[in-house]
């Protein structure tokens, strides 16, 4: 098993139907997968039945499990499925306008800002293609590695460096025009 993945030790327990191990994986990553699939469908109660999905599917194939990959690696593929199923059922997509985003900041005219913007790179993330998309938030918003986005995605790292340079020209493209408007400043 491999010696950097703590959760390794944790899938032959699983495939046996052992609870508690299930439980401490499931207590361990539910935070972040649950964040990276509402990035992918674009709401929280989705995103909540797209972690479900993939943690009953972990359960069930536990069994097939192989150290060739990362645990984690493994439960974001399968999180990434059930979110393309869930995308594929349903069009269109939620309205980027309609989206709330919570906001710490003391001061209103921040929060406000602050929503636009998400708001608005949301809607830019949501017009690229889910490759794209996918690899963008792994990378920079789930902050996985190069090789461990490559192995979500299906694809090489150097495939990887190109569905992210598209996507960040996709994106810098579409935010173009309104730069001012979510910097406060000049073009």
């Amino acid at each position: 098993m491999p010696e950097d993945d703590p959760d390794a030790a944790l899938m032959p327990r699983i495939a046996d139907g052992d609870p508690v191990a299930y439980r401490a994986l499931v207590d361990r990553h539910t935070d972040r997968l649950l964040a990276f699939a509402e990035r992918l469908v674009g709401d929280r109660a989705s995103a909540e039945d797209v972690v479900q999905d993939a943690y009953l599917a972990v359960w069930r194939t536990a069994a097939r499990w192989t150290p060739a990959a990362k645990v984690s690696t493994w439960m974001y593929r399968i999180a990434r499925n059930a979110a393309l199923d869930r995308l594929r059922r349903r069009r269109p997509t939620v309205d980027p306008e309609t989206v709330v985003l919570v906001d710490t900041a003391d001061r209103a005219d921040r929060q406000i800002s602050t929503r636009q913007t998400s708001a608005a790179v949301r809607g830019a993330l949501d017009t690229l293609p889910e490759r794209q998309r996918t690899a963008i938030v792994l990378v920079h918003y789930e902050q996985r590695s190069g090789a461990e986005a490559a192995d979500v995605l299906g694809v090489s790292v150097e495939a990887l460096e190109s569905l992210l340079a598209r996507g960040r020209r996709a994106l810098r493209a579409a935010l173009e025009g309104q730069r001012a408007d979510l910097i406060g400043g000049e073009p």
